[in-house]
């Protein structure tokens, strides 16, 4: 017997995650509405659970990027590179990647969008300079933008 636990939201697919790891980030997810910190316990929650589950990251530099708690951001989304290039078989620093002829899917796809966060999240901070030393990596990593950092690259050349 299933048992819908919210059955007037939406349910978000963080794509391939365990079931347990699944339910405390839509559990976050909602309360993110309402109560950001339990929103915050929640997805620290999942981390805890499953520091290999991408999402995790994903949902905590999220959060944090949007209430502004940039270190926050700074921190989970460093945390998600991290992991994300040791799955994608990638050197642990971003300087060291190389271009691929396809944009890679999964954990290396993760690498590049969680990056381009990166970027973003410097802007935020008032750092353009480590911004732009990113967005430059992604233009040589992602030429044609799959990953949305030209959009954070608009940002930064509005800053100048």
């Amino acid at each position: 017997m299933s048992v819908d636990l919210f059955p007037n939201t939406d349910v978000i697919n963080f794509g391939e995650v365990s079931g347990p790891v699944n339910a405390l980030l839509q559990q976050g997810v909602i309360a993110y509405r309402n109560d950001r910190k339990r929103a915050d316990e929640l997805f620290r929650q999942a981390l805890a659970t499953a520091p290999s589950e991408l999402p995790v990251y994903f949902c905590l530099y999220k959060i944090h990027t949007y209430q502004g708690n940039l270190d926050e951001a700074e921190a989970a989304a460093r945390g998600g590179l991290i992991e994300a290039a040791t799955q994608a078989g990638w050197d642990t620093d971003w300087r060291n990647w190389v271009p691929y002829d396809l944009l890679p899917d999964g954990p290396g796809r993760f690498a590049l969008y969680t990056l381009k966060a990166l970027a973003f999240i410097h802007l935020r901070q008032n750092q353009p300079e480590l911004a732009v030393e990113k967005l430059e990596a992604l233009k040589v990593l992602d030429p044609t933008g799959a990953v949305g950092w030209p959009v954070v690259a608009a940002l930064a050349e509005g800053l100048d």
